[in-house]
C-alpha cells in the first residue's frame, strides 16, 4: 500500500514536471497572443495600412505550437533534449547550448512548482476524481499567477473556462452541491465587483482588474460561497504582508499596482486542499462549533 502510494505521487510529481513545462509556453505566449490579436483588431477597425515586413510579421504563425522554441538571445532553436524539465537547465548550468547566454531560472521553478503543487493535490486527495480536476485547477492557477505577476493580466481564455468547469464538475456535486456553486461563482463576483467600484467612489481610483473578479468567481464555482470569506481575507493578508515588505525591502513605490490574482489563486489551492479543516479550526476557536 505504500508503495503503491509513494508511486502515485512520484508519477504526479513527474507528471507535473511536463505540465509546468508547457505552462512555461502558456506563460510566455499567451499575452503575446492576446496583444497580436488586439493589434490585427485595431488595425482592421481603424482602417490602418502596415508595410509589407509589419503585415508579415502580424501574419506569422504564433500560438502555443509554433513557432518552435528558441533562445530569446541568439535564437538559436531548442532541441527536445535540452527541453527536459529541470534536468536540461541543470545540465546545461542554466545557459544556452549555442550561445553560452544565461536562461531565467523562472523556468525550472516554474516546473519544479507545478510538479510539487501536483503531487501534493494526489497526496491530499487520492487516486479520486476529485485529485484529477484538482490537477487541473492547480495548473491553470499557476499559469494564471505567473502571467498575472509578470502582466498584471488574468486572461479570459483561462478565467472564464476555469468558471464553467467549476459549475460543470459539480453538476454531480464533485467538491460541493451545485447550488452552493452558484451562489459561490455569483458571489466572488459581486464581492469583488463592489469592493471596485466602492474604492473608486471614495478614492477615484482603480483598486483591481476584472480579472480578480472573474478568478474569485471560479473558485467559489469550484468550492461553494463557504470558502469565499476565507479566501478573501487569507489573499488580502498576505498580499498586505508582501506588499509592505516588499515596500520596505526594496524600496517600491506603494502607488505602483500590484498583482492580486496570484494571492486569490494561492488561497483558492489552499481552499481546495484544506479549506474544510480550517474552517473547522476556526469555528473551534471561535467556540461556534457545536
Amino acid at each position: 500500500m505504500v508503495n503503491n502510494i509513494a508511486l502515485l505521487i512520484s508519477s504526479a510529481f513527474l507528471l507535473g514536471l511536463l505540465i509546468g513545462s508547457f505552462l512555461n509556453v502558456v506563460i510566455l505566449r499567451l499575452p503575446e497572443m492576446m496583444e497580436r490579436d488586439y493589434k490585427r483588431e485595431c488595425f482592421r477597425y481603424f482602417d490602418i495600412q502596415l508595410d509589407a515586413a509589419e503585415q508579415k510579421a502580424l501574419a506569422a504563425p504564433f500560438n502555443l505550437m509554433q513557432p518552435r522554441s528558441r533562445c530569446p538571445h541568439c535564437r538559436a532553436e531548442i532541441k527536445p533534449w535540452q527541453n527536459v524539465p529541470v534536468i536540461s537547465y541543470l545540465l546545461l548550468r542554466g545557459r544556452c547550448a549555442a550561445c553560452g547566454a544565461g536562461i531565467s531560472v523562472r523556468y525550472p521553478l516554474v516546473e519544479l512548482v507545478t510538479g510539487v503543487l501536483t503531487a501534493v493535490v494526489v497526496w491530499q486527495l487520492g487516486f479520486t476524481w476529485q485529485a484529477l480536476a484538482g490537477c487541473g485547477l492547480t495548473w491553470a492557477l499557476v499559469a494564471l499567477t505567473a502571467i498575472d505577476f509578470d502582466k498584471q493580466l488574468l486572461p479570459d481564455s483561462i478565467t472564464l473556462p476555469l468558471l464553467w468547469a467549476g459549475l460543470l464538475i459539480n453538476l454531480q456535486s464533485l467538491f460541493v452541491p451545485l447550488e452552493d456553486a452558484v451562489i459561490g461563482a455569483a458571489a466572488g463576483y459581486g464581492a469583488l465587483w463592489l469592493v471596485f467600484h466602492g474604492f473608486r467612489l471614495v478614492t477615484g481610483k482603480e483598486g483591481m482588474g476584472a480579472g480578480d473578479f472573474k478568478i474569485l468567481a471560479a473558485i467559489g464555482a469550484w468550492f461553494g460561497w463557504q470558502v469565499l470569506p476565507m479566501v478573501i481575507l487569507l489573499s488580502a493578508a498576505v498580499g498586505a504582508v508582501v506588499g509592505i515588505t516588499w515596500s520596505l525591502v526594496a524600496g517600491r513605490d506603494r502607488n505602483l499596482p500590484m498583482a492580486f490574482g496570484p494571492y486569490l489563486a494561492g488561497a483558492g489551492w489552499i481552499a481546495m486542499l484544506w479549506g474544510e479543516r480550517i474552517l473547522h479550526w476556526y469555528l473551534n476557536f471561535a467556540g461556534l462549533d457545536h
